[in-house]
């Protein structure tokens, strides 16, 4: 685990120091609680804080809670609070400052050690909690809450300049899988038309059932209408062994870039009048949602890209 260390003695810092890397921990020492605070900023892979209560120009009690502001649920941070004081009162004021431990100082090596594990346990725990509450349970890609907080953030940095692409798309006529092949067919299609797109780097979710979403940070129309043609050909020689013999799959595309005021709302809405367009227009394709944007050559022979005006 990665620890920021602070405490205003050097000695101090020498000695928890040397007691944290003896167990393998990553320490960075500070004397001074605003540069500790700025590690913390910018180092995500930090783990755990110890900090003495007795700091210089920002109490422990300050770093303590400002430290706790920056801890979310995709980054635990544990606190640890350290003094040499018994007193009640300040323990419970560490706590209530955003401690998650008080130990005495100079700290007992086993005990450190003992606090760290239990942080390491909870850290664990805390993601895997937050894994189960993103995670689709089947395909493994993000839950549809968890493809919109996400999408959210990337609409924030697409209004400051980053290019942005969305992509929905979903499996052509599952309902006569499910009715014709059976339930668990269904699924591994599902799964497997899940798995492809994720091999895109993408931010990739189900929105539900047999429909998928595929977020694009850095990719513009033409760029993404490339990827979701790439996409539509390797769903299109997917093959399943099933009891009913075998079973091919195809999966239809709408796409739609950012535009200036947009929200991912918006995005999706434009991308779902293409794809509405791809279904009726024979299924199997891919199709974009500005018709004012020429799609060159994006495919070998074969392909089927096309444009739709905005409805």
């Amino acid at each position: 685990m990665r620890v920021v260390l602070v405490d205003p003695s050097r000695t101090v810092l020498k000695f928890v120091g040397r007691l944290l890397e003896a167990r393998d921990h990553e320490v960075r020492a500070f004397t001074d609680g605003e540069a500790a605070l700025d590690c913390i900023r910018s180092d995500l892979k930090v783990g755990a804080l110890i900090t003495s209560a007795e700091l210089i120009s920002m109490s422990g009690l300050e770093l303590c809670w400002e430290t706790r502001l920056l801890a979310t649920c995709d980054r635990p941070i544990y606190v640890i609070m350290m003094s040499s004081s018994q007193d009640q009162h300040k323990l419970i004021e560490a706590l209530d400052s955003g401690a998650d431990d008080y130990i005495g100082k100079p700290p007992v090596a086993e005990e450190l050690y003992a606090r760290l594990r239990a942080a390491e346990r909870v850290a664990a725990m805390q993601q895997e909690l937050v894994r189960l509450a993103t995670t689709d349970s089947l395909t493994g890609v993000f839950n549809r809450r968890a493809f919109f907080e996400r999408a959210c953030d990337a609409c924030v940095r697409a209004e400051a300049g980053t290019a942005l692409s969305v992509v929905l798309f979903d499996i052509d006529h599952f309902k006569r899988v499910n009715d014709l092949y059976g339930h668990d067919v269904g699924d591994r299609a599902i799964c497997a038309v899940a798995q492809a797109a994720a091999a895109e780097s993408a931010l990739v979710g189900r929105l539900g059932g047999e429909e998928f979403a595929m977020l694009l940070e850095g990719h513009d129309l033409v760029e993404t209408l490339a990827i979701a043609e790439r996409l539509r050909g390797k769903m299109s020689v997917l093959q399943f062994d099933t009891n009913h013999g075998l079973l091919a799959i195809t999966a239809s595309f709408g796409v739609s870039a950012w535009e200036a005021g947009d929200t991912i709302e918006l995005m999706l809405k434009r991308a779902d009048v293409a794809l509405y367009a791809a279904k009726t227009g024979g299924r199997n394709c891919v199709v974009a949602a500005d018709a004012n944007r020429p799609i060159p050559d994006l495919a070998p022979p074969g392909s089927r890209l096309r444009a739709v005006a905005r409805g």
